[in-house]
């Protein structure tokens, strides 16, 4: 990343919850050396990557091109956060990436209802609209 070119994160704006994790994103001290793209908005994220898949799972995609999702997104951003770091490490360990696959898609299907919750608690979408 030497170049200035950053990781991007695809999210879901319109989500609160979504909402409030690129939030704490953005506030950690390297929130800055991400890139956030609010695909709600109707942001294209690439010929791979269609903004309705973008809308339904988390996606990143690396300088060099490389599309990571799930899991693999989230050890993306780990790895550039410093207070973060730690848990990409432990990620790395043979065989912890897929449990945090399988938790991750589990989480999938609730994320619509974990969303009013957090919206009853005062998380705010980005995009309103």
């Amino acid at each position: 990343m030497s170049d200035g070119a950053k990781p991007t994160i695809y999210f879901d704006g319109s989500c609160p919850l979504c909402s409030a994790e690129i939030r704490h994103y953005r506030s950690r001290e390297g929130g800055d050396r991400l890139e956030y793209v609010d695909v709600s908005t109707g942001a294209e994220p690439g010929a791979d990557l269609s903004c309705n898949a973008a809308m339904k799972r988390f996606h990143v995609r690396m300088p060099d091109g490389e599309l990571r999702s799930g899991a693999a997104g989230f050890v993306a951003v780990w790895e550039v956060l410093p207070g973060w770091r730690w848990l990409a490490r432990l990620a790395r360990v043979p065989g912890v990436l897929p449990v945090i696959e399988v938790a991750y898609r589990a989480f999938l299907p609730v994320r619509p209802a974990l969303s009013r919750v957090a919206r009853w608690f005062g998380a705010e979408a980005i995009n309103r609209g």
